[in-house]
């Protein structure tokens, strides 16, 4: 037989905490390995009565359940609320479900029975199955409603504590259960699900009802104990009582029986209490009555508040009225209402903004209840007579000093006017307002009122009243109107940024015009100001409209593209002359168009003489000459080289020869008149050359530069034609003093070298970064200038280009020199160092709150200041670097900040760490503002110090006493809100004292301990842990479930 290892619940009750110390010594109170772990039960081999009842496995052990329960709904045809049976399995059914299961965790699958009702099954733990069953009831299934009427006391007892009960009755009924307010007088509370679930719910909720009835029927039966004595005369026959009617029956005895008693002994008396105080002697809830009728046994009467009576009756025995009358005259005493004269207008400015002023009057009497009624002349106090006494004359004192320095007025304007008095977001009254020193309202669009009520300084009321008066009576003589003017006109009213509308303006100041949006596409102009003024803007725009209609005539004139500069002129001198004498608008297209177009608007003859003159400036750019058609092509040249050189040395006009061959001589010369005239000379110069002189050959010699910019060649006439290279030989052709003038002109285009000297340790300067600096040079001077190796260590630098070039250079380099020198003194200078020893503790009060102060020594002093580094051996030693004067001037700025800081001290207070916080602030403002304001700096203690209270002031002598005067105060102010909320945490925290003391006391586990186990005995081995026959296992896994509540889908 295998045995399995069991603890059972009372030994591990016994050894949960582990043995105690005593417990350890004593072997013989360890139980033994068979009773900690009973062997299980064998197979019973007889038929002979049950085993043994002792038997642990039989008395102690409880079957296991799983957690996962299924359940299955079912869903009648007529209840469904989705019926198509071609969508089964897809449609809007299919996603309810699924998001069923992924809301609740539990699994569905559905199948359709045979007449046709839907059959859930739900799987999942109880919670889950729960709540997907009530999903699927709400969304699956038709719902009915149903109401039920039980008592109104009663309703809280469904609902139960914080809604549980409520819950737990919807869950399980899986129903929606709707009961009325406590305001709702309505005793019926209303169910909605299905019928099923109706009837359960029903079931449930009077269950609950009749069982309240039952609760109410012990006390009766109590109340009836109670007054045994008083009730002799009482007969309750119980043997024809059962149930709820005996108990009904008895308490309507038990009543009878005490009015009766009541009756007999009990006096009555009344007395007049004003009907304001009625309330103070009921107190909340009828409390205070209460409390009188439990005191003194008087019950105390109040008429009904629609009751004009103030009578007051008081009922009980004749003792007991006395102590009763006086405790209702002390109640309606406590308390009283007065009232302070004060103009309604006045009410908003003794609360205050944002109730501001009458905060301050509340904190301090917080049990006085001020009331301002809106359109009435008094504020009603009410509250304890003497806080009562204490406020009014506060608001009276308000209301007179108000009174004496405040007055209003109040004017009439029509309310179509209103939005203009205030203005484009409120601009206009805005301004009156700030100016005047008033307050303006204005009624809203809905009140439909024409009254304006003006408050504040007497003198600012009058000239804001004046003020606003002339502005109403402005817009009263204003009209509006409507003009009908082109869209296209538009820009052209309005001008260039604007200048024209503002000339506009300017004449007609009071007018307001208002163009409509581009986008509306609208022709509606709109004019608004006085009548007159408008007029007479209408009249003159209208005119302008005209002139604009009659000026808007256009022309379009073809002018060759390359000729429309010349149209423009110098600086658009020539354009500019004909729109002014001609009056007329020239557009011109742009550079980038292949229009040739050029439109002019303006009056008819206007742009007709605008275009003949356009005309004829073209027209004066075109000449013929004639050249005989053999010499054209010498006169172009080799790829129109010739004609090229003509066309751009006379300023850029256009030579056209005819086509080759056709034999005609007339050549076309377009372009200014002075440089077409000056094309015509040198056109005909050349081809006059061409037929009376033979050309000119002249070859030059001139060889190529090496490439560190040094020349070896000479330009020389070659006695050998064949000697030089080809690419070294230049050929002159033409006129023979023309060909040595270009002879002399290319030996001044052929480059020079010189050097300049200049010291080796500046030469990476003249380089400059990447070699910016050079390049600048060579860009500017245009040589080449090549700097030496720097493993040459040489102080020459060759400078090589044209002769004319070279010496501006030269100057330029040298003067290059003179500031790097310059630049180095001037660095040498700015290297001083000088050394200031200060205690390192200062350090982080010189640097300053994110280095505001050593920043500011740096830029005041122009140098550089170096602190020690963590790890430097001198740690007291401050470096500052720069110029002599100014190094010296920032030790003694930082010096005299030394001897501020070591003339303040430091005190330790003990201040409550419970309290840092809120000294502290939101992100430090708190304590940021105590040390801006006494000069001082104030540390509190890190998390984990050894004292959380210590807090470490340090600053002058008499700003630290203040400080801490300061802090202190406020300790003892946040101190009185940290007792308080202890006081209440106290009772919010749960009881676990006993708990945690039980745990403190118990000693650390030992571990289980058990004697005579198998595993101390040599004649048993150790169980083996991988045998299925010494450990079988339980049951077999569950598989998985599927995703799709459908089960796999059919192909």
């Amino acid at each position: 037989m295998s045995s399995v290892a069991v603890l059972t619940q009372e030994s591990f009750n016994e050894h949960r905490s582990g043995l105690l110390p005593e417990q350890v010594g004593d072997e013989d109170n360890l139980p033994t390995y068979k009773d900690a772990f009973p062997p299980l039960p064998e197979k019973a081999m007889s038929s002979e009565g049950p085993q043994e009842a002792g038997n642990a496995w039989t008395s102690k052990i409880r079957p296991l359940r799983s957690s996962i329960i299924t359940q299955v709904f079912h869903v009648p045809l007529e209840e469904r609320k989705y019926k198509d049976m071609n969508q089964f399995g897809e449609g809007d059914q299919a996603k309810v479900c699924v998001d069923i299961m992924q809301k609740t965790g539990a699994h569905l699958e559905l199948s359709m029975a045979k007449d046709q009702g839907l059959s859930i099954m739900v799987s999942g733990k109880l919670d889950a199955v729960m709540k997907a069953r009530k999903e699927i009831v709400s969304r699956l299934q038709t719902q009915a409603s149903a109401t039920v009427a039980i008592p109104k006391e009663h309703h809280r007892f469904v609902i139960g504590k914080n809604g549980e009960k409520l819950q737990e009755l919807e869950l399980k009924t899986a129903t929606k259960i709707q009961i009325p307010r406590p305001d709702d007088p309505s005793n019926h509370i209303k169910i909605s699900g299905t019928k099923e679930g109706l009837e359960k719910a029903k079931h449930e909720i009077l269950l609950i009802s009749a069982e309240q009835v039952e609760n109410c029927a012990v006390a009766l039966v109590q109340m009836f104990i109670n007054w045994v004595p008083y009730l002799r005369t009482v007969k309750v026959n119980a043997n024809n009582c059962d149930g709820h009617l005996c108990v009904i029956a008895l308490g309507v005895d038990v009543s009878h029986a005490i009015f009766s008693f009541q009756k007999r002994n009990a006096t009555t008396i009344a007395v007049e209490v004003k009907k304001s105080q009625h309330k103070y002697v009921i107190g909340p809830k009828g409390n205070t009555l209460q409390e009188i009728l439990d005191r003194t046994g008087v019950s105390v009467e109040i008429p009904p508040p629609d009751s004009s009576s103030e009578t007051v009756i008081l009922r009980g025995e004749p003792d007991r009225l006395g102590q009763a009358l006086t405790e209702v005259y002390a109640k309606a005493n406590s308390y009283t209402v007065s009232s302070v004269s004060a103009p309604s207008w006045l009410h908003r400015f003794i609360i205050g903004k944002k109730g501001q002023n009458l905060a301050k009057i509340t904190q301090q009497m917080p049990k006085v209840h001020i009331e301002f009624t809106e359109g009435e002349d008094k504020i009603t106090l009410e509250g304890p007579t003497k806080d009562v006494q204490m406020v009014q004359s506060q608001i009276e004192a308000i209301v007179t000093d108000l009174v004496s320095r405040m007055d209003y007025a109040e004017i009439s304007v029509d309310p179509k006017f209103h939005r203009h008095l205030i203005g484009k977001g409120g601009a206009n009254i805005n301004r009156i307002k700030d100016q005047h020193k008033v307050s303006v309202r204005i009624p809203p669009d809905n009140e439909k009122s024409n009254l304006i009520r003006i408050e504040g300084d007497p003198q600012g009321v009058q000239e804001a009243k004046k003020e606003l008066l002339e502005l109403a009576s402005r817009m009263e003589n204003e009209r509006t109107k409507d003009m009908i003017i082109e869209q296209r006109f538009h820009r052209a009213i309005i001008g260039q940024k604007g200048e024209k509308i503002k000339e506009i303006r300017d004449k007609f100041p009071e007018v307001i015009i208002n163009f409509p949006d581009p986008a509306q596409k609208s022709d509606i102009v709109q004019l608004r100001g006085p009548r007159t003024e408008v007029e007479k803007c209408t009249k003159f725009m209208q005119k302008m409209v005209a002139e604009m209609v009659e000026n808007s005539h256009s022309v379009s004139v073809p002018i060759f593209k390359q000729f429309h500069k010349n149209i423009i002129g110098k600086g658009g001198a020539n354009i500019k002359k004909i729109r002014e004498e001609t009056n007329t608008k020239i557009d011109l297209p742009a550079e980038n168009s292949n229009s040739e177009m050029i439109v002019i608007t303006g009056k008819k003859a206007n742009c007709e003489a605008a275009r003949n003159r356009i005309l004829a400036i073209q027209k004066e750019l075109v000449m013929e000459v004639s050249i005989p058609s053999k010499l054209h092509n010498s006169l172009i040249g080799s790829k129109g080289r010739f004609v090229r050189s003509i066309m751009e040395e006379c300023g850029g006009v256009h030579i056209h020869f005819p086509t080759e061959g056709s034999g005609i001589d007339a050549v076309t010369i377009r372009g200014p008149a002075e440089e077409v005239e000056k094309a015509k000379k040198q056109l005909l110069s050349l081809a006059e050359e061409k037929v009376d002189a033979p050309p000119f050959n002249f070859e030059l010699m001139i060889t190529q530069v090496q490439e560190n910019g040094e020349s070896n060649g000479e330009i020389k006439e070659p006695a050998d034609p064949a000697a030089p290279k080809k690419c070294d030989v230049i050929v002159l052709s033409g006129r023979k003093e023309r060909c040595e003038a270009a002879v002399e002109a290319l030996k001044a285009l052929v480059p020079v070298t010189i050097e300049v000297e200049v010291p080796f340790e500046l030469h990476r300067y003249i380089i400059g970064q990447k070699g910016s600096g050079i390049r600048k040079m060579m860009d500017e001077f245009e040589v080449n200038i090549q700097v030496p190796a720097p493993e040459l260590q040489s102080d020459i630098i060759s400078v090589t280009g044209l002769a004319t070039h070279l010496d501006r250079a030269k100057e330029g380099l040298l003067e290059r020199v003179k500031e790097l020198q310059a630049e180095q003194e001037d660095r040498a200078l700015r290297s001083f160092k000088l050394t200031i020893t200060v205690d390192p503790k200062y350090h982080p009060k010189i640097i300053g709150r994110k280095g505001a102060i050593i920043t500011q020594i740096r830029t005041e002093h122009d140098v550089n200041i170096q602190f020690p580094e963590k790890n430097d051996e001198n740690q007291d030693q401050i470096t500052i670097t720069g110029y002599e004067q100014n190094a010296v001037a920032a030790r003694d700025a930082i010096q005299a900040i030394v001897d501020e800081l070591e003339e303040m001290i430091s005190e330790d207070i003990n201040l409550d760490s419970r309290v840092h916080a809120r000294v502290i602030g939101a992100r430090g403002k708190g304590i940021r503002k105590i040390m801006d304001e006494f000069k001082v700096d104030v540390r509190f203690p890190q998390s984990g110090a050894a004292d959380p209270n210590l807090v470490t002031v340090t600053g002058l002598p008499e700003m630290v006493d203040e400080a801490i005067d300061h802090l202190l105060n406020l300790e003892e102010e946040y101190m009185a809100d940290v007792v308080e909320n202890e006081s209440k945490m106290a009772y919010m925290k749960p009881s676990g004292t006993a708990a945690a003391s039980s745990e403190e006391a118990r000693g650390p586990s030992k571990g289980f301990v058990v004697r005579e186990a198998p595993w101390t005995t040599s004649s048993e081995k150790a169980p083996d842990m991988s045998s299925s026959e010494d450990f079988p296992s339980f049951g077999a896994p569950v598989a998985a479930a599927r995703a799709s509540p459908w089960g796999p889908k059919r192909f």
